[in-house]
């Protein structure tokens, strides 16, 4: 197994990556020629997590996400050190990423979306908007344990899961952003400055990553050999 270091690191890599492609999807959309709308971060959002949990899968397991890494803790899948040093590092990874945005697109475009800080709907309020994150975190989870965990599951690395990202943002981004991702969430926010419902990008995908995770580790999955 590689070291706890090394490990980190991928896991600060992959999350940069996501954070990099995804907000900047979402900026480039205000350049010409670039109409693709929703459809087209949510395309984006997805093939780089696919692309990111596949190239990471074998060196700290492609976890990517404070709240899936919180996930295997709570199923026991991984120990609190590792998680620990995973989520800083999925933190720093964000902010990083966050930061590259700043320095190298438009300062008005940035400022326009916050460096791709998710937000909420008007008419959404901070409850509906908690339990729209961890339904669909509920889903993002549940394709980590059904095609990545289930050792007995096809092998598509990290395709399953950057589709399930890919359908979430399409129901829940005009509403919540469908970060679906604390790190997500707090990278631009961080650099941005703007912490408005911050909240519900942590406790919404936390409370739907763990609960997935149980069901699937304690229901779903057969009993691991000790």
């Amino acid at each position: 197994m590689a070291s706890l270091l090394r490990r980190s690191l991928a896991e600060a890599l992959g999350t940069f990556a996501l954070v990099f492609i995804g907000a900047g999807s979402a900026a480039s959309k205000f350049f010409p020629e670039s109409n693709y709308g929703l459809l087209g971060v949510a395309i984006a959002h997805g093939l780089v997590l696919a692309v990111m949990i596949t190239a990471t899968l074998n060196i700290s397991g492609g976890y990517l996400n404070p709240a899936v890494t919180l996930g295997l803790l709570a199923a026991r899948r991984t120990d609190l050190k590792t998680a620990m040093a995973y989520i800083v590092a999925q933190l720093a990874g964000a902010m990083v990423a966050a930061a590259a945005l700043k320095a190298l697109y438009p300062t008005g475009v940035m400022r326009t979306i916050s460096l791709g800080t998710p937000r909420l709907a008007t008419s959404l309020t901070v409850g509906p908007a908690i339990g729209i994150e961890a339904i669909l975190t509920f889903f993002l989870v549940s394709a980590v344990w059904g095609t990545c965990v289930n050792p007995d599951a096809p092998k598509l690395g990290g395709l399953g899961v950057g589709l399930a990202l890919l359908f979430g943002m399409l129901v829940g981004g005009p509403l919540t952003g469908a970060a679906m991702n604390p790190a997500r969430a707090f990278g631009p926010a961080f650099v941005a400055g703007e912490w408005v419902a911050q909240g519900v990008y942590w406790i919404g995908p936390i409370v739907g990553g763990v609960l997935a995770a149980l069901l699937w580790e304690y229901v779903l999955l057969p009993k691991r050999r000790a």
